[in-house]
């Protein structure tokens, strides 16, 4: 049995995320070395000691969706200007801004995400849960989970990679890291959607009606 514990020998020891972590000991049945070997083969331990160093280079790439509907601008580092202008660091950077235009996430890691927020989020679950009926015993543990729910939706880094589904965001960066050699890292991301907050008149919206009864 895999316990947390485990787990959490195995990260101070490589430096490696938690989940990256857990799969080598599920892989490896929980035998350390053979863990830490697993993840220096797969180059990960290596990538969680690079994400130490300061990602100060990169570059401000755009992507435009659905003809000009969709647009965003995301800010990706790396350590030198040399590996910001290769096509694997443009690849990523272009990717993570189709992923951010297709997913809409609010922030880039769940660390940015306001307490406030969060405590607006966990009274809404609560108030769903105990309607749900849900013994009040059992309600906080739920709230738990759907909390780690709302990160994987609004938080970048945590949202699965449209791609691929089976891995995040954030194991994307890492896998990059590994490949290209540096410290990556997501700065910042806008997302702009086209009439996003306007208004439409009335006569504007029975006149989308109308069009679409005639079709």
């Amino acid at each position: 049995m895999i316990t947390a514990g485990m787990v959490k020998e195995l990260r101070e020891r490589t430096g490696a995320g938690m989940m990256d972590c857990k799969k080598a000991l599920n892989e490896t049945q929980g035998d350390m070395d053979k863990a830490i070997d697993f993840l220096r083969e797969k180059g990960l331990a290596a990538a969680a000691k690079k994400a130490g160093r300061v990602a100060a280079e990169g570059l401000v790439e755009s992507y435009i969706h659905g003809g000009g509907r969709i647009g965003v601008l995301v800010e990706v580092n790396c350590e030198t200007d040399f590996v910001a202008k290769t096509e694997g660091f443009k690849a990523l950077a272009k990717d993570i801004g189709m992923q951010i235009a297709a997913a809409n996430p609010s922030y880039v890691r769940r660390e940015e995400v306001p307490a406030e927020i969060i405590e607006h989020e966990k009274e809404v679950l609560r108030a769903q849960a105990l309607n749900e009926g849900k013994p009040a015993n059992i309600v906080e543990k739920m709230i738990v989970g759907r909390v780690e729910k709302f990160y994987k939706e609004v938080c970048l880094m945590e949202q699965p990679f449209i791609k691929d589904p089976d891995k995040t965001i954030a194991q994307l960066v890492t896998e990059s890291i590994s490949k290209i050699g540096e410290n990556i890292s997501v700065r910042r991301f806008t997302r702009y959607q086209l009439g996003e907050g306007i208004e439409k008149k009335a006569n504007d919206f029975a006149n989308e009606v109308m069009a679409a009864v005639k079709k």
